[in-house]
């Protein structure tokens, strides 16, 4: 098979079993981010030389713990602390120019931190309301697709200054910026006419989707380019294979997992203000 025809039909299926098992319950969404944290889990130590099994059922059972069982506000404010305390340890990774090694230690707080963390404060997104809108979730991974596809349209047509070349050689300053602003426009359409509110909200929802789409563009794309540090560290071009014409599910989330903490941030600065 070809292997663009090969590419668009595996990213087909993907973005069509998302957006069904994200749509049609709670359940089928739990499921289906539990899988892809798994998948995600044995990629990653694979890419870092972890053994596999602790990791996987470590995950497995903090995953099942929080998405059964309801979790007050602190527990889930320090959840998010020491997400954020592991991605900016993964942006210190990001910029430092050395040769990484990681120990056993280190290999555990990213493989926690990096991909167990985030995929539960995935699972607590959609609650941001007190009750289960898959709209929301479905509504970052378009801004997130969005980013990436104008990011990389703006980038091959006009962009000349490259923008962490050790690490991701294509991605360049133009893009990024195309990205943004294309994310933005999609974040705008978002509020105005997926969301629909009232009219007398409008105007916040608006705000509310534009700063999330710079969140998201900015984080996914940071998102990528640790990932791509992480497998310049390791020497392989995907995260895996489970995907054809994509690598692996790491491949793939690489920038949710990364946006999920810092959109969650927002999220619970606006419950806070309100």
């Amino acid at each position: 098979m070809n292997e663009s025809l090969k590419r668009l039909l595996s990213g087909v299926v993907y973005v069509a079993l998302l957006i069904i098992a994200t749509s049609y319950s709670v359940n089928s969404f739990y499921l289906l981010f539990g899988i892809f944290m798994i998948i995600a889990v044995y990629e990653f130590c694979q890419l870092v030389h972890l053994n596999k099994i602790a990791p996987i059922l470590l995950g497995t059972s903090a995953y099942c713990l929080a998405t059964q069982f309801r979790t007050n506000q602190t527990n889930d404010v320090l959840l998010l602390i020491a997400t954020l305390f592991v991605s900016i340890k993964c942006l210190l990774l990001l910029f430092n120019s050395k040769k990484e090694t990681f120990d056993t230690l280190s290999k555990y707080v990213y493989t926690i931190g990096y991909v167990i963390l985030p995929f539960i404060i995935i699972t607590k997104i959609p609650f941001s309301y007190n009750s289960f809108r898959p709209k929301i979730i479905i509504s970052i991974f378009i801004l997130i697709w969005t980013n990436d596809t104008f990011a990389y349209i703006v980038g091959k047509s006009i962009g000349k200054h490259k923008l962490i070349e050790r690490i991701s050689p294509k991605k360049t300053v133009e893009g990024f910026i195309g990205g943004i602003v294309f994310s933005v426009i999609a974040g705008i359409l978002i509020s105005k006419f997926y969301f629909q509110p009232k009219p007398n909200y409008l105007y916040t929802s608006i705000i509310i989707w534009t700063i999330s789409a710079v969140i998201i563009s900015i984080f996914s794309t940071l998102g990528d380019l640790i990932e791509s540090k992480f497998k310049r560290i390791a020497g392989v071009k995907d995260s895996g294979n489970i995907m054809p014409g994509h690598g692996g599910i790491l491949d793939r989330l690489d920038s949710i997992i990364f946006v999920a903490p810092f959109v969650y941030l927002f999220y619970q600065i606006l419950y806070y203000v309100s």
